[in-house]
């Protein structure tokens, strides 16, 4: 009998343990000898994400779909936040009972991967799952030690989004597409100094420094690979601070970035899609959100800015992946999920461009690219930066989730002005001495 799939949405797991390490060590698990598909047994398998209600939507429709074409396969489904989803999975990962299926991000991969907590997906290459049209470079991002721990299901890199009608009422014109980091600093001064006598407030974006993977970025621009080969930091303290740095003409003399307070009182929204902020940087993908919450049609991309050579040193990551449990009873039905989501043409319909450009041909080609809609502008601004695109995505050390919820923590008490930057870089340190490649 088939059982009837569950509505586990948005339940979050009320105690958070620790994430119990079941191996040490960055090989992770050896691949489980190839499985064939028993489309005889009945098996039911369970799927968490996380992700707002329309990404559930659209999963939920995705799934309907392959439970048709596999109808001895029942999937359970479960989505919740960001923060909740992985403190849920480190409650999970400490039973040794992750989902069978779950959506994975780079910056947690070696976290699970390299303890054993991840289905090493070999053996199921070729067999289960088909990932002839995944590009090279795609492909080895969901990769341990040579070892295909995750699937990308599509790619994104990083925009700088601006509000053109919010731009007109305060009279600054848009950014150049060649601007650098200091012209970016000069336009949220100009715009939060126009903005300033409206009601509301117009602001020209929050503090960009804030965010981890901006961090990221602009240490590929200084020519500094972030990570060593071996899973450890390659960068330093003075790195770190000068990154701060960089900002410090938004904050002083007049203090021209969005108030931290304000911000936080509209989550889950924020100043960007409540038209209070004419700016903001973040990854391409995003664009169906900002769109959806601001409500407006008319918001646009540039490039993230150059740097002071001229360079960009752009990279392309998967926007999310998805992985296998180590512990799951059905490994086969797992990867046949993985296998119909990432390559069927209904789902890259079904997503477009919501979860990032999909990383497989045909879904590609199955969008319905409309001259002007939300699929149709990321593609473009992929397909119109690809040439700024030349480095690698840096792969997150075995913590990174600790360290960049850390960078985030502090990054909002730095925009309090609660800490310093010599505050902030130590701080961070000291957790990152506690967490990098730990286990």
């Amino acid at each position: 009998m088939s059982i009837k799939r569950s509505a586990l949405k948005g339940i979050a797991v009320a105690a958070v343990a620790s994430f119990a390490l079941t191996a040490c060590g960055g090989g992770g698990s050896e691949a489980a000898p190839s499985e064939t598909l028993n489309t005889e047994e009945d098996v039911t398998i369970v799927f968490n994400w996380w992700g707002n209600d329309d990404r559930a939507d659209k999963y939920e429709e995705a799934i309907d779909l392959f439970e048709k074409e596999y109808p001895n396969i029942t999937v359970q489904t479960g989505f919740q936040a960001w923060d909740d989803y992985w403190s849920s999975r480190n409650t999970e990962a400490a039973g040794s009972s992750l989902p069978d299926v779950m959506q994975m991000d780079l910056s947690y991969l070696r976290q699970y991967g390299s303890t054993n907590q991840l289905l090493n997906l070999d053996g199921q290459i070729g067999t289960a799952l088909d990932v002839d049209g995944l590009d090279s470079s795609l492909l080895d991002a969901g990769k341990l030690d040579g070892s295909q721990y995750g699937i990308a299901t599509s790619s994104n890199t990083l925009a700088m989004f601006y509000n053109p009608d919010l731009l007109e009422q305060v009279g600054v014109e848009p950014l150049d597409p060649d601007y650098t980091w200091d012209d970016l600093n000069t336009f949220i001064t100009d715009v939060s100094a126009a903005g300033a006598s409206m009601d509301p407030v117009i602001y020209g974006s929050v503090d960009y420094t804030g965010t981890f993977w901006f961090f990221l970025q602009w240490l590929v621009q200084q020519g500094i690979e972030p990570f060593t080969e071996d899973g450890q930091l390659n960068f330093t303290r003075e790195d770190m601070a000068e990154w701060l740095n960089t900002a410090e003409p938004i904050r002083t003399p007049v203090d021209a970035t969005y108030p931290i307070a304000r911000g936080t009182q509209l989550l889950p929204l924020g100043g960007f899609t409540v038209n209070e902020t004419a700016s903001e940087m973040s990854w391409d993908n995003f664009l169906a959100g900002y769109s959806a919450d601001s409500g407006s049609d008319n918001l646009q991309m540039l490039p993230i800015p150059s740097n002071a050579d001229g360079e960009k040193k752009m990279f392309l990551k998967p926007s999310m992946l998805l992985s296998a449990s180590a512990n799951s009873e059905h490994p086969a039905a797992a990867a046949t999920l993985i296998d119909f989501l990432i390559n069927d043409p209904e789902v890259g319909r079904i997503f477009g461009t919501s979860k990032g450009v999909p990383a497989v041909q045909a879904q590609r080609d199955a969008m319905v690219l409309e001259e002007g809609s939300v699929d149709a502008r990321v593609v473009a601004y992929e397909e119109s930066v690809a040439e700024f695109a030349t480095e690698a995505a840096p792969l997150p050390v075995q913590g990174f989730g600790t360290i960049e919820a850390e960078f985030k923590r502090l990054g909002e008490e730095f925009a309090y002005r609660n800490i310093t930057v010599d505050q902030f870089v130590d701080q961070w340190f000291s957790e990152a001495e506690m967490s990098v490649g730990q286990g």
